[in-house]
């Protein structure tokens, strides 16, 4: 705007020392000088404007996402929450793997025993009191699931919290498939909902159309005791 109005004012200027038809006194130069250097300045001083305030607008946006990225505590979760997750998620598979251990084996020891036995009886007990004594892993397991959960969640609230702050202008990226050839086609256990319902594939295989049987072949012709075989006997055996 301000550039448009520097050249109007230029072009009059100079529009009118030319209709006078005589070169331009030092006092006239002043003057256009004096002009051109006051348009100028205040040209210049917006531009100052404009461009301190992008600066200024660049400077709280990156103060703010340092700030969200602050909060984030990359350096809590790299050296205690993320790695104390993985313990929990090992123990959780360990105790798991003890707990199935101890059931078979229990299992094992009952399926084994001669229920003619006279001791078949207190075996039993002592084995199902083992197997239930081991399920009680499930009371520990827990809570180091939620310990596990509770971390993914402190992770979720502040990304996107940063993600927030960083504006919704952000496109998401697609994610980027990793596995290849036929660990791509392994999506498995699925959860609760996903997947394929079992009633559903014996549906499939139900309605799949099963081959007609061969037709049976016909019975050979018998003659009757100490009856001769015509000619048309005979074919009919080849046929």
């Amino acid at each position: 705007m301000l550039g448009d109005n520097l050249s109007a004012q230029v072009g009059s200027l100079v529009d009118h020392l030319r209709r006078r038809g005589q070169d331009p006194s030092l006092v006239e130069v002043a003057s256009v000088t004096e002009v051109l250097i006051a348009t100028m300045q205040a040209y210049f001083r917006s531009i100052d404007t404009s461009i301190y305030r992008e600066f200024r607008e660049l400077s709280d946006y990156i103060a703010k996402a340092k700030g969200e990225i602050a909060s984030l505590r990359p350096g809590d979760l790299q050296r205690d929450r993320l790695p104390r997750a993985g313990r929990e998620l090992e123990a959780i598979v360990r105790s798991t793997e003890e707990a199935t251990n101890k059931i078979m084996a229990a299992a094992e020891a009952i399926m084994a025993a001669d229920p003619a036995g006279g001791a078949y009886g207190a075996l039993v007990s002592d084995r199902c009191m083992e197997i239930f004594e081991a399920c009680s892993f499930q009371d520990i397991t827990g809570q180091r699931i939620s310990k596990v959960v509770e971390t993914l969640t402190y992770i979720e609230e502040r990304v996107s919290r940063l993600k927030d702050a960083l504006g919704a202008e952000l496109a998401d990226v697609p994610a980027e498939e990793t596995r290849k050839g036929d660990a791509a086609l392994l999506n498995g256990p699925a959860l609760e909902g996903e997947g394929i319902a079992q009633d559903e594939v014996d549906k499939l295989l139900g309605e799949a159309a099963a081959p007609k049987p061969e037709p049976a072949p016909a019975p050979a012709p018998t003659l009757a005791p100490g009856a001769k075989a015509s000619q048309a006997d005979i074919d009919a055996l080849f046929d």
